[in-house]
């Protein structure tokens, strides 16, 4: 099988596991992979949503049952989270779809969420909007990024058999270096 047979079959299921899991490298992957035709645009957005989706409502549920205890440990940063709290009770459309776009809240934005005890029936749907959101923008992106990158991954093969000789190449005149500094070291 090559490489785009396999993304037409298990590309979805992996799309839904790596949005879980890390978001939008994945994102952009999928519509690079909608943009060269492998997957269709539409199921792409779903599966990330989803995968995002599921991804967060465990991050929460995480948060709910075992946030405080967590939170607890970050002592110095008290202040800080007792404001965020205050905002997710005040603005909670705010910080659960927002979280989502900021960089480095992705797992702690969730757990913060639901360590402020907010209710499932707010959270669900909020979250169902924000990953939907999210899912959008960056297949999309994905997709635009995949009319620059596309001519280029077409030749892919000779392209990567080429820097793999490159690096070998590079390898070796380091390796012979190290190891003809480190003889004559031993000589002195």
């Amino acid at each position: 099988m090559d490489i785009n047979s396999l993304i037409s079959h298990y590309g979805y299921a992996a799309l839904v596991i790596g949005s879980m899991a890390e978001g939008e490298t994945i994102t952009l992957l999928g519509g690079v992979a909608a943009h060269q035709g492998l997957l269709r645009f539409p199921l792409v957005v779903l599966s990330v949503a989803l995968g995002g989706m599921i991804g967060d409502q465990l991050l929460w549920l995480l948060g709910r049952r075992y946030g405080g205890r967590l939170l607890r440990r970050f002592a110095r940063h008290r202040g800080r989270i007792r404001r965020a709290q205050k905002l997710i009770q005040r603005h909670p459309w705010l910080f659960v779809i927002g979280t989502r776009f900021m960089y480095g809240f992705r797992i702690i934005g969730p757990l913060m969420i639901g360590a402020s005890r907010l209710p499932p029936k707010i959270f669900l749907p909020l979250n169902i909007v924000g990953a939907l959101l999210w899912a959008l923008i960056f297949t999309s992106l994905g997709y635009v990024g995949g009319e620059a990158i596309g001519p280029w991954l077409h030749d892919l093969d000779k392209h990567l058999k080429h820097w793999i000789w490159l690096l070998l190449a590079v390898a070796l005149v380091v390796g012979v270096r190290w190891w003809l500094k480190r003889r004559s070291r031993e000589r002195d």
